[in-house]
């Protein structure tokens, strides 16, 4: 009985710069139509990013096995070599020798304003990868990948009747409602944030009511507020986990989402997986970039045990 969940998503290095001053006063709101501006940046560092290597980090953390199905650039030799060390397999990742990896480019301000740039690379060829070449499964995640990888994907894990949660993100926009409802038939779970799930409504012109109906589970996460898992025609309200102090929310819904995955292949209630992800989130918040936060199983067992009173 396999445990591995495959990890469909993107692969992406993020180049994030500071600007020590502010946009306002060097974008002059009347020229605007023909902008020259040049940003000095002192300082500069790089990320390792993208959502199937974020999610992936954090299910190994926690125990869980992990295949990241994705594509990387001329560029990625260096990603591999990290996912080695941390013993994520790469069987499953394809290089797209013409191309780069994928990056984000994220100038900000003093005022936390950011101008951002994002060249897709290598993502735009993950429909090249099948899920059928991954062996047994025991659950997968569309993640915001390359539009046609996604919904390719999907229709792998539908026809090879592997359960996988569906992870629209911030590709949401480039589907229309008819491609939504058909993610929504082929998925057993759904996960977006609360801005997200009103744009599935409102394409789709479905209602929540509507779209737990056709899904094993509908997760809505509302950041500080928490989340809202519904299942088996019940509502799970699941509380936000204090966070020691909020760094970099960048990677957190990931993280969140490696928390479910590790509830679904141990077979935890919904209530249990929920506060796991919870937890997840609270940790990674805490720390800069969506990959640089450490723990150990037993260490998030006991921290699970303090926020909410019992083991899992």
């Amino acid at each position: 009985m396999t445990n591995t969940a495959l990890i469909c998503g993107s692969l992406a290095f993020d180049k994030i710069m500071q600007y020590h001053g502010r946009f306002g006063e060097t974008l002059l709101a009347d020229h605007l139509h023909r902008v020259n501006v040049s940003f000095l940046v002192p300082t500069l560092r790089t990320e390792y990013g993208g959502c199937s290597a974020n999610i992936a980090y954090n299910l190994k953390l926690l125990g869980g096995d992990p295949l990241i199905m994705a594509t990387i650039g001329q560029d990625g030799g260096e990603y591999l070599q990290r996912f080695d060390k941390l013993g994520i397999a790469t069987r499953a990742i394809r290089t797209i020798g013409h191309a780069y990896t994928a990056q984000c480019f994220v100038t900000a301000d003093l005022d936390n304003n950011q101008i951002n740039a994002f060249h897709p690379g290598a993502m735009q060829f993950s429909h090249e990868n099948s899920v059928g070449d991954c062996g047994p499964l025991a659950v997968a995640i569309i993640a915001p990948d390359g539009r046609d990888g996604m919904i390719k994907h999907a229709r792998d894990c539908a026809a090879l009747g592997i359960p996988f949660m569906f992870d629209p993100g911030q590709q949401l926009p480039m589907f229309s409602g008819e491609e939504l409802i058909t993610f929504i038939g082929q998925a057993s779970y759904l996960a977006a944030n609360d801005y997200e799930f009103e744009m599935v409504m409102d394409r789709t012109g479905l209602t929540l009511a509507d779209i737990a109906a056709r899904l094993d589970a509908l997760i809505i996460t509302r950041g500080e507020k928490g989340s809202e898992i519904y299942a088996g025609g019940e509502r799970h309200d699941i509380p936000a986990v204090p966070a020691s102090s909020v760094v970099d929310p960048t990677g957190c819904g990931d993280a969140y989402r490696a928390g479910l995955l590790f509830g679904i292949t141990k077979g935890y209630d919904w209530p249990t997986s929920g506060r796991i992800a919870s937890l997840l989130g609270s940790i990674k918040i805490a720390h800069q970039g969506g990959q640089n936060h450490s723990f150990t199983p037993a260490g998030i067992a006991d921290q699970f045990e303090r926020a909410f009173g019992y083991r899992f």
